[in-house]
């Protein structure tokens, strides 16, 4: 997100006037309204401020500190294990490691955070060792977009900010710009990748070596992100004005031209995913999360900080698009570009919590609020953000990177409307990161926010963005070395200074945004917005929209958000059938299904499938209802699929000096005590003899009383169970003999018993990969006596050993394509309701049962190729939602990454897949032919 001067804001700007260098933007033009807000909440106190800021600051020293100690060079810290994480030295990861350059990112990321922390010693020292260690020239593939915003930002960033200290005369007098030229390096390292016919970049390059030599070993991919092809033109065009080569400027000014023309006219929306060189979209979904979320930030910005009005133009029209297709208050659903009033998927990621922050520099507040309120309901039930998370609020994805855009959003919300309340969200979040993320070597990242689990990793974002939005929402004015309302926030929070854009303006800004569409002026405002219209004389306007939201994520049995057609509201007619509440034996229903082309097969070996043709729907509009049918079922089953497993556990140590800090995500066993129906079991550690517990133990007296740790390997689980809970052990934990196993890598699976009785076995046993039964070996080498707690989430901390160890403050402180098919078929198989009504999930006989999660099916790939026209989805389903908060509470679903490692033998087709994928767009498809025409 981004931050401009908020001067005169009370005289209008000129239409299509070049902004200037106060560029008087939205977002601080509703800084005056802030007197309207104190009698909505109680004003925080400039002493608890200023503790809280302090607080910010002690949390930056330990990060930061510890990165500098354990882990630089390297370009990350691994909290767990204190050490630095080095491409090519630890198991890959896939494109997260793509960041990775062997160039001390996390130092080069958070040059700008020093100074906005006023710790410009550290700066000055910072940047020297930039400058005599940082290698550009490694022969490593690096992501165009992440080397772009992270190391190119982080360069521009540092340079901005050390050539306004040296012109207040105190620090940086020895710096000659060599930041800037370490920038221009880069910058022309990566201009190779946009080599393309279409001026788009290749997602990733060879530091050394560019792009298709063979020793590149890159070059040959086809498709891009839409964010990743248009997240540059803040960064190359501040290196072409700071510089004067204007190369870099056109480039990024090209691809997104492209992006621009490419937009699906009709919709004026963009997919997630482009073929660099033909222009065609890969993935027809659109949303403001993953993918896109800062290609529409850096049309606004772009606006900012160039004064381009074919930028603003751009981003208002798609944002019309946003407004209309995407929101629905509170949520932002993705939908099709070339369907939009269909929703692509029922789940929202944690990107999108950017987004009510770019709407307040728009000026659009009551969204903005509302989208803010609903992320923070959900962060109080989960500490975090989830990576995904259902419409009705239920995790989809468990992990937290430790993603800084929601507190970039309070930031910008607080900055715009005054409002205390977002100070004690700021708070929130301070108190969640200490508590749960924070261990004895930084800050670590959530493995299963359910779970409170950690997984060994601390991206360089982390220090970057986190520390400067928290300490700038605590931070008065004069609390700040500069005027931060010179500068833009790049999407990485680099500082770039406003003055730029009238500086080496050589760039030839013809406006191509009238030539593809008709333009409404009205649509755009070229004067700050009006903070009466804006917040009414009410002090408590924000409150009342807040408000509604408060239990919206605490509902029973919640009902998913998703779009019924407007025209259907208008006409009177029912909504469309749900798949939640289907029934096979409903008459009703089996018609409403025949008029949606949907039809019923009953299977010989009892089960029941349902097989769609959209052909025989009685007219569009069914047929479109027929696949939102389709949809959801599928989707449900695969819900209700990972509702079946058990969820990971946690082993937290909780003795000196970790003080349950440190959380270690652990698989669940089949058999023994399960831990989330019995309280947790706690106690001290001892290794078994022998190590692998497949016969009777010989030290029965060191584990007795104790949790044993045994290897994994030549025996099955349960015999080594029965061994130690002779031995008097009251748990047990299998640690993994494939060294170097990790469940960053890995899924983690369940512990199956050995096929006979295992009711015999009373005690909990949990299982750890590799490299986290390392940490616990390890503490015990070191340590000798640790003590643990296992558990199927993260304990709260002790306070009394929380204070007796915290330190003390010197300032008392994604591309994926599916698999295309040609098809507007797809079926589903139902079990039959008397022959598997033992396994369904509540006991109303009426409700359609499900099956167990191993008989789903799913599209082979002969299926999707022997009949273009028949191809089928198959799956079986589980009954339907009555109490998810007493029976799915603590059985929520198991993210795709975390699934238990039983044997699949087949899985189902990713919904996402399916739908951008499917090409037929029933009677509408002869339409958008001629729109794409």
């Amino acid at each position: 997100m981004s931050e401009a001067g908020g001067r005169g804001c009370g005289s209008p700007v000129p239409q299509r006037a070049r902004w200037s260098l106060v560029a008087a933007t939205a977002a601080f033009c509703l800084v005056s309204a802030t007197s309207v807000w104190t009698a909505g909440a109680e004003p925080m106190s400039r002493e608890e401020k200023q503790k809280l800021g302090n607080q910010v600051l002690e949390m930056f020293d330990h990060a930061y500190g510890n990165y500098m100690e354990h882990a630089y060079p390297a370009d990350e810290l691994m909290p767990l294990t204190c050490r630095g994480r080095v491409r090519g030295q630890e198991p890959s990861r896939g494109d997260v490691d793509d960041a990775l350059g062997k160039f001390s990112l996390t130092l080069i990321d958070s040059l700008d955070t020093l100074v906005v922390l006023n710790k410009t010693k550290e700066f000055e020292d910072a940047v020297r060792k930039v400058l005599r260690d940082v290698n550009l020239d490694n022969d490593v593939v690096v992501s165009v977009f992440e080397t772009n915003i992270r190391v190119l930002g982080g360069l521009l960033g540092g340079h901005s900010l050390a050539i306004m200290l040296k012109e207040k005369g105190e620090y940086m007098q020895w710096y000659n710009d060599e930041l800037l030229q370490m920038a221009k390096q880069l910058g022309y390292k990566l201009l190779p990748a946009f080599n393309t016919t279409s001026g788009l970049p290749y997602p990733r390059i060879n530091l050394k070596f560019g792009i298709r030599k063979p020793e590149a070993r890159t070059g040959t991919e086809t498709d891009t992100c839409t964010a990743c092809a248009g997240t540059l033109i803040l960064e190359f065009a501040a290196l072409s004005r700071f510089t004067g080569a204007t190369i870099f400027e056109e480039y990024a000014r090209k691809a997104l031209d492209f992006l621009w023309e490419k937009r699906q006219r009709s919709s004026n929306l963009v997919g997630v995913t482009i073929n660099i060189h033909t222009g065609d979209w890969v993935r027809k979904d659109s949303g403001v999360g993953a993918g896109i979320d800062s290609y529409y930030e850096y049309l606004l910005k772009a606006y900012v900080l160039l004064g381009d009005d074919s930028f603003l133009e751009r981003f208002n029209t798609h944002y019309d698009a946003i407004m209309r297709y995407i929101s629905q208050p509170p949520l932002l659903l993705d939908v099709h570009i070339h369907k939009p009033m269909l929703n692509a998927r029922t789940w929202m990621d944690a990107l999108l919590a950017f987004f009510p922050g770019l709407q307040v520099l728009k000026g659009d507040i009551r969204p903005a609020i509302e989208t803010h309120e609903m992320l923070y309901q959900v962060i109080k039930k989960h500490n975090f953000l989830p990576e995904a998370f259902t419409t009705d609020f239920r995790v989809h994805w468990a992990q937290h990177p430790l993603r800084p855009e929601f507190a970039e959003s309070t930031y910008f919300l607080y900055k715009a409307t005054g409002d205390p309340y977002y100070l004690e969200v700021g708070k929130t979040l301070i108190e969640n990161l200490n508590k749960y993320a924070r261990v004895p070597c930084g800050f670590a990242a959530m493995k299963d926010v359910r779970t409170g689990s950690h997984e060994d990793r601390m991206d360089s974002f982390f220090l970057a963005e986190m520390f400067k939005y928290l300490y700038l929402l605590f931070a008065d004015k004069e609390d700040i070395i500069f005027d931060i309302e010179d500068y833009i926030f790049t999407t990485e929070a680099h500082l770039l200074p406003l003055w730029l854009s009238t500086t080496n303006q050589s760039i030839s800004k013809k406006n191509t945004t009238s030539e593809y569409t008709e333009l409404d002026d009205s649509n755009f405002d070229w004067t700050c917005p009006n903070t009466q219209i804006l917040f009414p004389n009410d002090p408590l306007y924000a409150q009342s929209i807040r408000e509604p939201l408060k239990n919206v994520v605490d509902k029973s049995c919640p009902r998913g958000i998703i779009r019924v057609r407007e025209e259907s509201f208008r006409s009177g007619a029912k909504p469309p059938l749900r798949a939640r509440d289907f029934m096979a034996t409903n008459p009703e229903h089996l018609e409403i299904l025949k008029k949606m082309g949907v039809s019923l097969i009953h299977l010989k070996d009892g089960r029941v499938q349902l097989v769609q043709h959209a052909i025989q729907a009685a007219s569009s509009i069914d047929a479109e209802d027929g696949l939102r049918f389709m949809q959801e079922m599928i989707e449900l089953s695969s819900q209700q699929q990972k509702e079946q497993q058990l969820p990971p556990r946690a082993v937290q140590i909780v003795s000196h000096p970790f003080f349950g800090r440190v959380v270690l995500t652990a698989g669940p066993a089949q058999f023994g005590l399960d831990l989330s129906k019995h309280k947790e079991t706690r106690g001290f550690v001892a290794s078994s003899k022998p190590y692998n517990g497949c016969s009777e133990l010989t030290n029965p007296e060191a584990v007795m009383g104790k949790i044993a740790l045994i290897q994994r390997g030549q025996c099955m689980f349960a015999e080594k169970a029965r061994n130690i809970q002779n031995a008097g052990a009251i748990g047990g934990i299998v640690i993994d003999d494939n060294e170097g196993s990790s469940s960053d890598t890995a899924p983690l699976f369940q512990m199956a018993g050995d096929g006979k009785d295992t009711d015999d076995i009373k005690i909990p046993m949990l299982f750890l990969f590799s490299k986290e039964g390392s940490i616990i070996l390890d503490a015990i080498r070191e340590y000798e006596e640790v003590e643990v707690l296992l558990s199927d989430k993260a304990k709260d901390r002790d306070p009394e050993m929380e204070n007796e160890e915290q330190p003390s403050s010197e300032n008392d402180s994604q591309n994926q394509s599916g698999e295309q098919i040609s098809s507007s078929s797809q079926e589903v198989d139902l079990v039959d309701q008397e022959s598997s009504e033992e396994n369904s999930l509540n006991s109303h006989p009426e409700l359609l049962s499900l099956a167990d999660v191993d008989n789903a099916a799913s599209i082979s790939p002969s299926e999707q190729t022997s009949n273009p026209t028949e191809n089928h989805e198959t799956t079986n389903l589980n009954g339907e939602c009555t109490d998810l908060d007493n029976q799915l509470q603590e059985q929520s679903e198991t993210e795709e990454d975390s699934n238990p490692n039983v044997s699949w033998g087949k899985k189902v087709q990713p919904i996402d897949s399916i739908l951008a994928d499917w090409n037929e767009d029933i009677e509408a498809f002869e339409m958008m032919e001629k729109d794409e025409l």
